[in-house]
């Protein structure tokens, strides 16, 4: 058996009114990887994680966090899980680092105050009241709390949000650190780079149900990944999927190069839309 920090079987939550915003999803966490949940607004991805956090109930099926059902989790399960949320309320007048001790004080083994304070770059803030930051430095804070209390398993939802591109590369690395002690670490994102780049396997939702499961480099199949060669002929994009994209180029170019002539690898970006349609944002 594998050893599972989320085990959700048939997960199903209906609403008032005969809402069925989760019809029987299913997937599994295993300690130690990082594993990215994918899906539109609406799609039920929010449900689901609210559920994972004993946030809110279920209609059926089960679900096991850490080995425990979370509508029975008590205190001692929850100082085992870190929490990112998408966004926070009204932000304190204590500083960085007061805010920090604080929450580190709830927990047994909480990691070292300054030391969390730099990993998420805010040490010339330690002493700045939370209110007077930016958008972008609360929201640091707001993973700096996920992580102090060292979890086993870390939810972060939409964590970077409001991150320049350098911050974003720097939390990465944090990321990739917490991945190294072994945290497992369940991730939602609208930033699909983000997720090809920190998660071992993706799920994407749709429509209440589970569109595709599986590592990063296999979700979607073969299929979806063979190479596309696009071009324009006569006044009309034309494309053309081919798993010798060079010798189809070639062909194309045997009375000079086509116009607008490109080939493309599909990204898991062009996988995910092709499981959701139209549907651009990837949002809790």
């Amino acid at each position: 058996m594998t050893d599972a920090v989320v085990r959700v079987e048939d997960l199903r939550k209906t609403y008032a009114g005969g809402v069925d915003a989760l019809r029987g999803v299913s997937f599994q966490i295993d300690r130690g990887e990082t594993f990215a949940l994918l899906g539109p607004n609406g799609a039920g991805k929010s449900t689901t994680i609210e559920i994972l956090e004993g946030y809110r109930d279920r209609t059926s099926g089960v679900v096991e966090v850490l080995g425990t059902d979370p509508h029975h989790g008590g205190l001692d399960w929850k100082a085992r899980l870190g929490i990112v949320l998408q966004s926070t309320g009204e932000a304190p007048a204590a500083s960085v680092r007061e805010q920090l001790a604080h929450f580190a004080a709830f927990y047994p083994n909480p990691r070292d105050v300054d030391e969390v304070i730099a990993a998420v770059g805010l040490t010339e803030k330690a002493k700045t009241s939370i209110r007077k930051l930016s958008g972008g430095q609360r929201r640091r804070v707001d993973v700096a709390l996920g992580i102090v209390g060292r979890p086993e398993l870390l939810f972060l939802d939409e964590p970077t949000t409001g991150f320049d591109p350098e911050a974003r590369r720097s939390f990465w690395d944090l990321i990739r650190r917490l991945q190294d002690e072994g945290t497992t670490i369940l991730l939602t994102t609208h930033y699909l780079d983000e997720a090809a780049e920190l998660s071992s396997r993706a799920a994407i939702i749709a429509n209440g149900t589970m569109a595709a499961l599986g590592r990063i480099d296999e979700l979607g199949g073969e299929d979806a990944r063979v190479p596309i060669v696009r071009w324009r002929e006569n006044g009309m994009v034309r494309e053309e999927r081919t798993e010798n994209p060079g010798a189809l180029v070639a062909r194309l170019s045997t009375d000079g190069e086509p116009d607008r002539l490109e080939v493309i690898r599909p990204s898991l970006e062009d996988i995910y839309l092709s499981f959701v349609g139209t549907q651009q944002e990837v949002t809790a």
